[in-house]
This record gives C-alpha cells, structure tokens and sequence, in this order.
C-alpha cells in the first residue's frame, strides 16, 4: 500500500469512527411534516468546476455561534436550520475556532448533498498538509469539495506559495489523492495580490469582499478581479457582503435585500456566504436570497451611492492580513 493510499484510508477510517454524530431528528421530521416543497434559491454554476451552487451560503466565521468557544448548541441549532432552508454550501477554515468541529457534528450524513469547504493559511507544502488532515477529522468527513489558500494578501506569499515546497504542492497532491476536488485563494486586502494568483495558477474559484462600499475604496476588488475570473471561467464567491453589519449604520443600507442585491448583481459572482448570529437572522437572509432578482444599473449606482458617506467604516476589514 502507498503512503498516499494509507493517509487517504487512515482519514476515511477516522471519519468512519467518529461518526456519532448530533442527531439531526428535527431535520427528518420537518421534512416528513412538510406538506408543500420548500421555496428554492436561484442557484448557479460555480465556474469552471461546473457544479451548481444556491447563490446564498453558511459563513463559518465572524458574528456568528459557529466561530465561538462553547456555543455548540446555538451552532448546531444554525446549522441544522440552515440545513432546513436548502442550503448546501457551507463555508469554514482551520483557523476559525471551533467551527470545523461544530459543522463536523451536524453535516456528515448529509454529506453527498452538500458542498463543503475549508482554508488553509500556511504557505508551507507541509503545514499546509498538516492543516487538511486536522480539518477532515474535525468535520468528519473524508474530502473536501473546495480547499482555498486563506488570506492571501502580499505578493511574496505568492512566490512562497508557488515555490519548491510551496503549499500549492499540498493542494495539487490533495487533489490527485480524491481529498480534495477544487483549488481556491482568497484574500481581502490587496485586489492586485489575488489577480495575480489566479494569473499565475488556475485556480477553481475565489473568494473576495463584493459590496456596495468596494467601488469607493482606492482599490477595489470588483474592478480588478472579476474581469480576471470571467476571463478564466472562476467561480466567484463574495464575502464580506453586509460588512459585518457596518454597511446598514444610519445614512448607509436599508437592509440585506440592498447588500446581497448588489452583490449578487454583479458579473461573474455566483454564490456569496454571509454568517448568522441566530437561526432568525439566517432565515430572514434566506427569505431575501430566495427573492433575489438582478438589479438594473440603476438601482446599483444608487445603492453604491449610499455607502458614500460611511464606505471607510465598511471596508474596515481591508487591514487585515
């Protein structure tokens, strides 16, 4: 047996053996209950990786229960709704707390329907190894459908990762042992850092800040990075969407219909992932992903324009690195 075999069947075992998972009863009984088919989201396809995704999905981070020390029951009871509500794309990283393991409680007997994602930040072939195989035990799961190069925000960590012992080499051994299916890189500091990626390599998709404030900002990513995924066919994921709430302060947005519409209604964005603090909130932004209809280019202008005043505020998340 080679030793990519033997990593691949220990990480299948794992998954086999710590699958007691949370049982997910109320899931099956709504579904027995429910008279009528549940409203569904518009869904597209997600670049060239030609599978199609509801344009609305479960962030792993930020404002919400996933990302925080000992709040599984409120995790669970999310994403168990968000489970409910027809979503299937579900977003996660190493480094975001205990949100790989609370997904991993909930997601795996419905594995086949979903499609999971998770990051690495470590630029090194072997660290970012290391992190693959803690994330496929804690979700419990013995792939993943996309794996991303976290935060990429400066271009010598383009020339660390793309080097001789690079953590390129751990994606492109992940993929050729079935551990992985796409390749992915995100970032939301410097728009110029993750054109260059995807020129470099060709990358599956990536995720970026989409919102109203970006066009405001000395560098944007709207203008800078979706031409380049358009011309490369991939898939766009928007973060960042509502910008942890700062885009709604008083002179800003009305609410999430104008944040995920202007989102959603740019070219070459095909999904977005946005938290919930509780099952109320992710089920009002359910409701609005489900009545998403394109915006005119009127309407986006207006809508940019009311950011204006407070898009500094907004973009606050561009210092991060």
């Amino acid at each position: 047996m080679t030793q990519r075999q033997t990593r691949r069947n220990f990480l299948m075992t794992t998954a086999a053996v710590t699958g007691g998972i949370v049982a997910t009863t109320a899931l099956q009984q709504n579904a027995t209950n429910t008279a009528t088919p549940p409203v569904t989201m518009p869904e597209r396809v997600l670049g060239r990786t030609e599978v199609k995704v509801p344009i609305f999905g479960l962030g792993g981070a930020g404002q919400t229960p996933l990302s925080w020390e000992g709040r599984e029951r409120d995790a669970v009871e999310i994403i168990q709704r968000a489970l409910e509500l027809g979503i299937r794309y579900f977003d996660t990283a190493a480094s975001y707390g205990p949100s790989e393991d609370y997904l991993g409680k909930v997601l795996p007997p419905h594995r086949s329907k979903l499609f999971l994602t998770s990051k690495t930040d470590k630029r090194d072939r072997d660290g970012a190894w290391r992190e693959l195989e803690r994330s496929l035990k804690r979700l419990n799961t013995d792939y993943l459908d996309l794996w991303q190069l976290h935060h990429v925000s400066f271009s010598q960590e383009l020339d660390t990762i793309f080097g001789a012992s690079g953590a390129i080499k751990a994606m492109e051994e992940a993929i050729q042992q079935k551990l992985v299916r796409y390749a992915g890189i995100t970032g939301h500091h410097d728009p110029e850092v993750i054109a260059e990626g995807l020129r470099r390599y060709p990358f599956h998709t990536t995720l970026i800040p989409v919102n109203a404030a970006d066009k405001h900002h000395p560098r944007p990513f709207i203008p800078v990075v979706l031409p380049v995924a358009q011309e490369k066919n991939v898939g766009v994921i928007a973060m960042k969407v509502p910008a942890y709430g700062r885009l709604f302060k008083p002179g800003g947005l009305t609410g999430m219909q104008q944040a995920l519409g202007y989102t959603m209604s740019q070219p070459g964005v095909h999904c977005c992932v946005i938290a919930a603090e509780t099952t109320a909130q992710l089920e009002a932004n359910v409701k609005i992903a489900r009545a998403f209809q394109p915006l005119k280019e009127q309407e986006l202008t207006a809508i940019a324009q009311q950011t204006a005043g407070i898009w500094e505020d907004g973009t606050f998340f561009r210092a991060w690195t």
